[in-house]
This record gives structure tokens, C-alpha cells and sequence, in this order.
């Protein structure tokens, strides 16, 4: 993303919002479509450029077309990206159950493949285009309320006076440690492994493939760009979990993985970035602490196996700036402030149960169980009613 040079922040708001992520740029934009006044700070002076989340669902799509009724928003987005229709489920090469997207009641049936730094230049823009701007780089220190207001104070010294703050500031949130919110849930055992590579892979570009296998999971997706210079191999995603990753995988190491998981599937030309990091799975106990308030990773954690997170949050980013709009113009605020929660909680809950589902029967061990787990799921896949349920919570369409 492009750098922002360093932005005083006013001292007074409504509402501040801290973390420039997707859900902190989704409630910004939502806020300055309902004319609320608001300040948007993050810590880094410039927005990562690494891909992160690599996939947006339906459900945001549709959310960035009320964003932008023109459509300009999610027609750029898709511009950007690679809509894929099918979600491919496999143990190893062997394929199990196959969930179509191309049939979902949306105008977006489809996943779209693009890598999270896309997806915030574009909502970014929009700000923009709405002539507002993150104020970078400000980290919050400290989040003080009292019965007016709250004092935000930034790690330079200089404070902030709101009604509101919003944490979408992720999973170790400033703003959820201030008000004093649980955020309840554990961790996997396995380590994830996050890889960016150009590869030749037998599946092709059209489908998202999640493997299963005795080793662990491993999902398997498209990024933009095609073919290569040269057509050696095209971009692709890998997020794997393994009992022990290296902190910073290399070529070998990715090349091995998929080797053991995949045999004879892929062939890696080049690794162009990777990481290693421990999921939780975890739900913050309430959404709402007086003026203090949460979204996206500082309210909900989870596995990265349907691809949800960044698109669960962008949509609580949309729902709270709704909320915040009706609440600016109610005789009772907190009725709206708590209906987001209501609405947007249980949500989160349905999301961390779903992929927890996922991740454990993907990394199931025993002999027995992966037996059973991959003669069931043919036979499960071929029932419509639950094959499209399926592809409708993971692109979260049962959420509107």
C-alpha cells in the first residue's frame, strides 16, 4: 500500500477508530457515507504490503457493493483478483467432495482470490475518494473512559478526546485490553505455515484445494498474476499446519511439505514470501464496553481454513459503522451499539465453530478415523441441500 506521510490526528472525535486493517478502512468508509464524524489511526507508518488474507467471499463483496452502490468498489476489487467456483476438497491427490460456488443466490458466486494488500488499497481509495485519511503512524498506549468520553493517548504523547473508540486493532487489541473483555478460547498445537510461491500444480488455477493428509492440512489457491515470464508456473498460495515450522520456511522446506502432501501434484519454482504463526481460536466475551467497543481480530481469532477472517472483520467493520450512524441520530445509542452485538457475535461464533470443524477433521491422525472421515465425505457431498449449505457458510451469506 502506498506510504501515508505522518498525519496529526485533531483532538476531539466521535468516534476513533484504531487500526487501519480492512475492518478499521470498512468502518471508516461506512462512517463517511453517514456523515459521522471520526478519526482512523494506526501504528505503522505505512499499510503491509504482504498478502495475508488471499481470498474475499460473496457476503463482502456484496457488502463493498453498499459501499459504493455504483459497484465501482467491488468491480475494481474483482478487477484485481481471480473469481474462482469451486472449493476442492481432497486426501492428498485424491479427490473427495467438491463445493460449487457458481450457484450461490448472489450477484458474486464465487471466491475471489486477491491478496489483502489489494483488498485495503481499494477500500483505502474509497476513503479517500470520501476525503478522509489514516492518520499514521499513531500507536495508542493508553485508552482511559469515564462517563463523557474517552482519552486516547498515542505513544508520542499527544491525546485524543472521543465519544467512541472502536478496537480493530487485532488480537492482542489495546482497545479489548482497556475495557477489561475476555477473549475466550485456546490455540492449535500445530504451527501454520503461510507461503507465497510460483509453482506448476496439476488441479490448475480454477479451484481453492484443501488436502487432507496424515501429516496435516494443507490448502492450496490461486493468486493474480498468471503465468509467470517464461510460463514457468503460475502464483500460488499455500497455508499448511505443521507440528514444528521452521520461523521462516524456505524453498526446501516448501518444496518437501508439498511433496509428502500432494505427490506428483505440484512442482515449485520459487518462493517469493512465507511465515510461520500459531491460530487461536478464540471470541471476545462481549463486543461492548461502555464507549469502548470491538471488531474484526480484536473481537474474533480463528483457523484459517475457510478463509473468513479478514472477511468476517470487514463485515463487522460495515455493521458497527451502521450501528454508530443509526446510534449518532437515536434518543438511546446503546440500543444500536447493542444490537451490533447481538447481530454480529454470534456470527463470530459460527465462524470459529465452523473452521474449528475444518481444522480437525483435516488434521484427524488415526488410521481408522481418516478412513471413515474420507469414505462419509463423498457420500455427504453428494446431498445438494448440504453441499450448498456449506458453500453458503463459507462464503457467509447466511450472515446478512
Amino acid at each position: 500500500m502506498t506510504s501515508t506521510a505522518a498525519l496529526p490526528p485533531p483532538s476531539r472525535t466521535d468516534v476513533a477508530v484504531v487500526g487501519a486493517g480492512p475492518t478499521g478502512l470498512a468502518l471508516a468508509v461506512t462512517l463517511a457515507r453517514a456523515g459521522v464524524d471520526f478519526v482512523l489511526l494506526d501504528r505503522l507508518a505505512e499499510g503491509a504490503n504482504t498478502s495475508r488474507a488471499a481470498v474475499v467471499h460473496a457476503r463482502t463483496l456484496e457488502v463493498l457493493d453498499e459501499l459504493d452502490p455504483s459497484g465501482a468498489l467491488s468491480a475494481e476489487l474483482v478487477g484485481l483478483g481471480i473469481p474462482v467456483t469451486r472449493f476442492q476438497v481432497r486426501d492428498g491427490a485424491r479427490p473427495l467432495a467438491t463445493i460449487p460456488f457458481d450457484g450461490l443466490p448472489t450477484a458474486h458466486p464465487y471466491a475471489l482470490m486477491v491478496p489483502q494488500y489489494e483488498t485495503e488499497a481499494v477500500l483505502l481509495r474509497r476513503l479517500r475518494a470520501l476525503g478522509h485519511e489514516v492518520h499514521r503512524p499513531h500507536e495508542v498506549v493508553s485508552v482511559v473512559q469515564d462517563p463523557d468520553g474517552v482519552t486516547l493517548t498515542t505513544a508520542t504523547g499527544a491525546t485524543l478526546r472521543a465519544a467512541r473508540v472502536v478496537g480493530a486493532d487485532g488480537m492482542h487489541s489495546a482497545v479489548r485490553e482497556a475495557a477489561g473483555i475476555g477473549f475466550t478460547g485456546s490455540s492449535y498445537g500445530e504451527s501454520f505455515v503461510l507461503a507465497d510461491v510460483v509453482m506448476d500444480w496439476a488441479p490448475g488455477a480454477d479451484e481453492v484445494s484443501l488436502s487432507f493428509g496424515a501429516a496435516g492440512l494443507t490448502v492450496i489457491a490461486p493468486l493474480p498474476g498468471g503465468p509467470t515470464a517464461g510460463g514457468a508456473g503460475s502464483r500460488f498460495r499455500i497455508v499448511a499446519t505443521v507440528d514444528e515450522a521452521p520461523a521462516e520456511p524456505d524453498l526446501a522446506f516448501v518444496r518437501d511439505l508439498l511433496d509428502e502432501r500432494v505427490p506428483g501434484q505440484a512442482v515449485v519454482h520459487s518462493l517469493a514470501w512465507s511465515s510461520r504463526f500459531r491460530v487461536h481460536h478464540r471470541v471476545a466475551d462481549r463486543y461492548r464496553a461502555g464507549r469502548l467497543l470491538l471488531a474484526g481480530d480484536a473481537a474474533h481469532v480463528h483457523s484459517p481454513a475457510g478463509g473468513q477472517g479478514m472477511n468476517t472483520g470487514i463485515q463487522d467493520g460495515h455493521a458497527l459503522g451502521l450501528a454508530l450512524a443509526a446510534g449518532a441520530g437515536s434518543p438511546d445509542p446503546a440500543a444500536a451499539l447493542d444490537a451490533y452485538e447481538a447481530l454480529r457475535r454470534p456470527v463470530a461464533l459460527r465462524v470459529v465453530a465452523l473452521t474449528d470443524r475444518m481444522t480437525r477433521v483435516a488434521t484427524t491422525r488415526g488410521a481408522v478415523p481418516r478412513a471413515a472421515r474420507n469414505a462419509l465425505l463423498p457420500l455427504l457431498a453428494r446431498v445438494p441441500a448440504l453441499r450448498d449449505r456449506l458453500a453458503r457458510e463459507l462464503a457467509e451469506l447466511d450472515y446478512r
